[in-house]
């Protein structure tokens, strides 16, 4: 197994980019399951705080969410839905995106990988984003109830005819910032991310790996100076798709030997067995799972803002 140490440079991105999540939170997973795994590290643990007025505040990414979901409906009618909602004294809701949306999904829980704690319990099967897929607006990212996330037909919700429940959740913004670029090129073979503060691998192991590998591939890997690489929990992989890009669905700018092959991610999907981990496939950058002794792609990460 080798992970590959070649320096590649590219300039920086220089438009400014609106950031709505003020920092990215945890997966929720605590339970372990192999060292090295996603309950190792501890950076931001989900802090949901549910007010009085039918609404949850992430105090993590400074969103405001609608408390109980809106039901089913189709994508256009939830794009009137959220702008026309009056909750909690405010009236600047929208639909969220599939970045947000993903945010609030909690993968120390078996479905619904969500906190019903302190949001209303749902039927939902899906959530609406406001994201379309690349080249194809036929199609529609969202989250599912289960933790993952993909693009859907939009006719495929019962509204529309088909037999998926797909619900509406809203958002609204209690921070914004804005960033003069997303990604930064350093030179030490390592990319960082300015919306999130982590710290990623630039040139990607040349080796497919199983699950297990990959976990111990990152133990004590040496790039840049540090040592402290790891493999990154979903929510981190995640944060890495590009929503206006397909096959791989990520800036091949700044991670140019990226492919549209599936990446592992240090979570592991609960069920009984625990035999699965969650991934992300660049191909149209799809979240799902795969048994961990599937070989698959790795790219390590190390850092963020709390570091």
């Amino acid at each position: 197994m080798k992970l590959a140490g070649v320096f590649l440079l590219a300039s920086a991105l220089t438009a400014e980019v609106a950031v709505t999540l003020r920092a990215l939170p945890d997966t929720g997973q605590t339970r372990h399951f192999s060292p090295g795994d996603d309950a190792d590290y501890s950076i931001r643990p989900p802090v949901l705080t549910r007010n009085e007025d039918g609404t949850v505040l992430d105090e993590v990414t400074g969103l405001q969410w609608q408390q109980s979901d809106g039901g089913e409906m189709t994508l256009d009618r939830a794009g009137e839905y959220c702008p026309a909602l009056d909750l909690g004294g405010h009236r600047d809701w929208r639909l969220p995106t599939n970045r947000e949306l993903f945010s609030i999904m909690n993968h120390n829980n078996p479905p619904p990988a969500i906190d019903n704690t302190a949001f209303t319990r749902s039927a939902a099967e899906y959530w609406w984003s406001s994201d379309l897929l690349f080249g194809d607006p036929s199609r529609a990212w969202v989250v599912n109830a289960g933790g993952g996330s993909g693009p859907h037909p939009r006719v495929e919700t019962v509204s529309a005819g088909g037999e998926k429940k797909i619900h509406v959740r809203c958002v609204r913004q209690t921070w914004s910032g804005e960033v003069d670029t997303i990604f930064t090129t350093n030179a030490d073979g390592t990319v960082t991310d300015n919306r999130t503060g982590l710290i990623w691998q630039e040139v990607e192991a040349e080796d497919a790996m199983t699950w297990q590998e990959a976990l111990d591939a990152a133990h004590n890997f040496d790039l840049g100076g540090f040592t402290d690489w790891r493999l990154p929990n979903i929510k981190e992989l995640q944060s890495l798709h590009d929503e206006t890009a397909v096959r791989p669905s990520i800036s091949p700018m700044f991670f140019p030997t990226a492919r549209a092959a599936t990446y592992w991610s240090s979570t592991t999907q609960i069920s009984r067995e625990a035999d699965r981990a969650w991934s992300m496939d660049l191909t149209l950058g799809i979240v799902s799972y795969h048994p961990k002794m599937n070989r698959q792609r790795v790219r390590l990460v190390r850092g963020g803002h709390d570091e």
